[in-house]
């Protein structure tokens, strides 16, 4: 790039055309240690990871209003896979702290645009929507989950500060921060949270969902269901430590589906396999029962309780109103 042959990009530019933020985060984002690039396609780019950071803390703000401290529910007290958010949790304070101490400012980005766009958005976000917005509002389960929204809020807010410094303001300022985002230090994250062998366990959960979701999207692209919702999936599992991992865990709700059964027999030729996740292979059925028109789950105890409803959101849709305890 030549400034005097009229090839350079000028900050000011930058701003202009897409806000501060997006500048700041093309720098960090920028490995300093190769060759420094920058032009509409690479700033096109960085607009899009914007977005995505931005969408993670909007989701987080949306699901934490009238948030309360007297909901919170102990670490020891939650499910697995809130749990499994705490851990990432600790990863990344442990990461970010080391790398802000070599400057190393690009390992930082990629750490946490992968976490919003990879471990938030596109798993955990995707798995607890349907607890977040379908069960009662004291619920247990919920309580849990809105406060590992909390926590994450937390750190998200005090990491990216540096980095995205008008949009981690307005955030923090969004949940009534009295002092400004950038007054505060990164929050002290207890080494109580890490637990690598739930990390390793909900690794192999996740590469058996991988092949579920996979045998999905071909199920949609085919016209066979219309959602995941309308699916009971039929999974083999051959290898004994996935079937161990997935032995406690409700596969159904990891999967964003109304039912799943799972075998360790032989899959049936025909039936849906990824190459890089070997003795797992998904049959997609077709799920039984009504649709709630509340969840949309399909299930046989639709009606029952109520009209139209399971008996899940037959008892929510009876506690509406009811104060969280």
């Amino acid at each position: 790039m030549s400034k005097s042959r009229g090839g350079g990009t000028a900050p000011q530019d930058v701003i202009k055309d897409s806000g501060a933020d997006i500048l700041r985060l093309w720098v960090v984002a920028s490995n300093y240690t190769d060759d420094i690039r920058v032009g509409p396609e690479i700033l096109r780019y960085q607009v899009d990871a914007y977005r995505r950071l931005r969408n993670t803390l909007r989701f987080l703000l949306g699901n934490l209003a009238d948030f309360d401290v007297g909901e919170r529910v102990p670490v020891a007290a939650m499910p697995e896979l809130e749990r499994w958010v705490l851990h990432r949790l600790f990863e990344l304070d442990a990461l970010v702290r080391r790398a802000c101490g070599d400057f190393d400012f690009h390992a930082i980005y990629q750490a946490l645009y992968g976490f919003c766009a990879i471990d938030l958005s596109a798993f955990y976000f995707d798995v607890r929507k349907d607890r977040l917005y379908c069960d009662r509002a004291n619920s247990a389960a919920r309580r849990a989950c809105r406060t590992v929204l909390d926590h994450v809020f937390e750190g998200l807010t005090a990491w990216l500060a540096p980095i995205l410094c008008f949009t981690a303001e307005e955030a923090w300022w969004a949940r009534g921060g009295a002092d400004s985002v950038h007054l505060r230090l990164f929050p002290e994250i207890p080494g109580a949270w890490g637990n690598p062998a739930l990390a390793e366990k909900w690794a192999r959960v996740r590469e058996v969902r991988r092949v579920v979701t996979g045998a999905l999207e071909l199920a949609r692209a085919d016209k066979r269901i219309g959602s995941s919702l309308m699916a009971h999936p039929v999974v083999h599992v051959e290898r004994a430590e996935l079937l161990a991992a997935i032995a406690a865990t409700d596969m159904a709700e990891v999967a964003i589906t109304s039912g799943l059964t799972v075998v360790d027999t032989p899959a049936p030729a025909g039936a849906f396999v990824l190459d890089d996740v070997p003795g797992v292979a998904v049959v997609v059925a077709d799920a039984a029962g009504a649709k709630c028109q509340r969840c949309w789950r399909v299930l046989p105890e639709v009606g029952i309780a109520a009209p139209d409803l399971c008996g899940r959101c037959a008892d929510a849709v009876q506690h509406l109103g009811v104060a969280a305890k």
